[in-house]
Parts: C-alpha cells; structure tokens; sequence
C-alpha cells in the first residue's frame, strides 16, 4: 500500500500545515474571527486524498505505469503520461506505438531510454509533445531567488470600484462568481477551497480534453463543470459573457496558450475592472507543460527523497500541488478582502517551482513529518455521485463557523455554462 502519511526527508509536513494554516487565517481576517490552530491529522488527509478516494469500493487514482523515473546513458529522467495525449506521444517516440500496452512497455522503455543521453530523451519526448524532465539536484541559489518573493504573490494591477459585498463566516465568499480554467490537482484544490466558502465555482474545460474522471471527483467538491470550445465562435461568445460576469478568474494553462485565448491575466484585469485573477503555473511566467512529480525531479527533491542514493525518489504525496492550490487560494481570499477595502483589480500568481524552493529551504528535522491518522474514518465524506458511491477526504479548512462539511462532486461536464442568480 502506497503511503498515506506525510513522512519524508524533507519537511512536506510543515509546508503542508503552513499552507493550509494561511487559507484559514485569510478566511478568519476576512470574516473576523479568531484564527484557530490546523488539524494536522485532516491536512494529512487531504494532502494524500488520492489515497483515500474510492468509486464503488474501488481505487481508480494512480500514476500511469509509463509515468516515473527511467535510467540514460549518462543520468535518470522523470516522465509523465497519466493523460492519453501525453501518454501517445511517449509511446510514439519510445516505439511502443501500434502494440496493445502490456508488461513489456516498461522494459522496452526502459531499454530505449538506457540507449540515450539524458538530453536527448529529454528533448526528443518534449518535441514529440511527450513530458519528460531531467533528474537534477537541488539549486540553493536558485532557490533563494525564487524564496526572495512571496509563496503567492498578491498585486493590485488596475483600478476598479469598491466592492460593498456583506461577509458572512458561514459563506464568506458567497455571490462570488469564480471561473475556473484549471486542471490536474492545483489548480482545482485552490478553486475546491473558494466552492467550500460559498463561491459559485463554474469550471469550463474543452470537449477535447476530458479530465481523468476519478481526479475530477477528488477534487471538484461544490463546483460546476461545463464544455465550451473556445476556437468556435458561438462557445467563445458564451465564454466571454461568463467572463463578463465573474468575479474571480483561476487560469491554470500554459502562458503561450492563454495569450492565443486572449487570457493573458494582465489584459484581463485591464479588460474587465475590479475582476481578481489568479495564475497557476508549474515552472512560473515563461515555463512550459508540468507537473507536481516533474517538478520535484527537475528542482532537487528527488535525490533527496532517494532511499538509496541511487534511484531517485519523490514525497509521500502530491505536496507541490496541494501548497499550490492552497497558497493560491489563500492569495485570491486576501484580495477579495483588499478589494472590498480599496477597489480593484487583482493579480495572484504562484507555481509548482516556487514551492519546491520553499520546501527546499525549510529546516530539514523530523518535526516536519505528519503520521497517518489514528481514526481516518472521522476524515472521510462519502457521497452519490451519478449513480456511483464515492468516497473522499474532507476538508481541511476549518475556523470559527466555516463550513465543516464539502458539498458533493458533480460529473465533468454535466453543467450548463451559465452563472446561478447571486
């Protein structure tokens, strides 16, 4: 059984309870109540939720089996293929194309990968439209010029009227439209988070692009999910009035494909006054594709989790990802408060990258480490979900009259594309 603890060498346990910690303290600042102390046991939970999720009985999330560390000729690189686009242009280039996939995919990757330097599988995989990352150690000076700016940054990047909203603890963020391009674990826990404090979260996705369906449900508590095709003209014209009418914008794709969607988050704020837009992306402003476990390769951690100094290891959970999604929430709550306060558009930004560093910088002890739950059955939620039983963590937000409780997941897709009367 895969871990469900947050035990590692480096200290994911305090990253973990500091980034949830900060959603709590902006959500108490906003409703003005006393911050009260994390449950470390439910943070637990919610870091290594893919654990606990189940669909019928069954477990369904899980690193696809051409997703992990291969050997090179001179190195090791971390590859990612969980989704089927990324999982094709693999096999295409590694000459597994055109076979069923079976128990010899490994050792025919594994042979072709052995055959080649590390940059040229690297590069070779990333022009085939493959992921694919060199396994490095960790940069400290790097590090630092990334720990030299905030976890998430917070910016007021335009003027805008003052927003005259009522607060309340139960439902901070209700009548707060959130429109939420995001996928993979993030981006989505940072908009989970806001569906939690009462926003109406709507996600939009291409019908190209389907999510991994047991990911969706782990982590779509309380949002909608709608299908809009942003290259043809009738669903770009729905888009750009949902657009119109949303309070907070959550972007979680590539730099170079917001700009070709005209979404760049500046021309945003500038387009739309007093709209908060929030930036998720792995690398930071100019990178490219990633994910949680390409990052921990490529900035360090991997060595460092290693067992045995020769085989690269990760952390016990997608820890990046959570503190990301986290941070990134906790940024768009302190500018919604700020934006009641003084007007405004805007900006929060954060990355994979920018948290790898902070975990890297963190003193290395085993205060750091969260032991699996003595009682994991008073974390759990379970639900009906399409005819389905589900079962999933809970949250792990909690201050003096939040909601305690996540509302139900519902299908990808299901929903139309429009905004609920406030």
């Amino acid at each position: 059984m895969e871990p469900r603890s947050l035990r590692a060498r480096l200290p994911v346990g305090t990253l973990a309870t500091d980034a949830v910690a900060a959603v709590i303290a902006e959500a108490s600042t906003l409703v003005r109540v006393p911050v009260t102390a994390v449950d470390a046991e439910a943070v637990t939970m919610a870091y290594t939720s893919e654990r606990w999720f189940r669909r019928d009985g069954e477990a369904e999330i899980g690193f696809a089996p051409l997703s992990g560390f291969f050997r090179t000729r001179d190195g090791w690189v971390r590859t990612h293929a969980n989704y089927p686009h990324h999982e094709r242009a693999l096999r295409d280039v590694l000459g597994l194309t055109g076979a069923a996939p079976g128990a010899n995919d490994l050792d025919r990757a594994r042979a072709r990968l052995s055959a080649l330097s590390t940059r040229d599988a690297v590069g070779i995989i990333t022009r085939a439209g493959g992921l694919c990352v060199e396994v490095r150690h960790e940069d400290p000076v790097a590090d630092g010029r990334l720990r030299a700016s905030p976890l998430a940054t917070v910016l007021r990047v335009a003027d805008g009227p003052i927003a005259t909203t009522a607060v309340d603890a139960s439902s901070p963020l209700r009548g707060v439209r959130v429109l939420d391009l995001t996928r993979v674990i993030a981006g989505p826990v940072a908009t989970r988070t806001l569906a939690l404090l009462g926003a109406d979260v709507l996600r939009i996705d291409p019908p190209r692009m389907p999510e991994i369906a047991a990911q969706h449900l782990d982590t779509g508590h309380g949002k909608r999910s709608a299908v809009l095709d942003l290259d043809a003209a009738d669903d770009r014209r729905r888009f750009d009035g949902l657009l119109t009418g949303a309070d907070v914008v959550v972007l979680g794709y590539r730099p170079e494909a917001l700009s070709r969607l005209g979404l760049d988050p500046r021309a945003l704020c500038a387009r739309h006054p007093s709209v908060i837009v929030a930036r998720l992306s792995a690398w930071g402003r100019e990178g490219g594709r990633g994910f949680d476990s390409l990052v921990q390769a490529a900035s360090g951690i991997a060595w460092i989790e290693s067992r045995d100094r020769i085989t690269p290891g990760a952390l016990p959970a997608q820890a990046l990802d959570h503190t990301a999604g986290y941070a990134l929430a906790a940024g768009v709550i302190a500018a919604r408060r700020r934006r009641l306060e003084v007007g405004g558009s805007w900006l929060v930004e954060t990355s994979l990258r920018r948290v790898a560093a902070e975990l890297l910088g963190m003193t290395r002890d085993r205060a750091g480490q969260l032991a699996e739950p003595a009682d994991p059955s008073r974390y759990l939620q379970r639900f009906v979900v399409d005819g389905h039983d589900i079962v999933t963590a809970g949250s792990a937000v909690a201050y003096a009259g939040a909601p305690t409780r996540f509302t139900p997941p519902e299908p990808w897709g299901s929903a139309d594309p429009v905004w609920l009367p406030r």
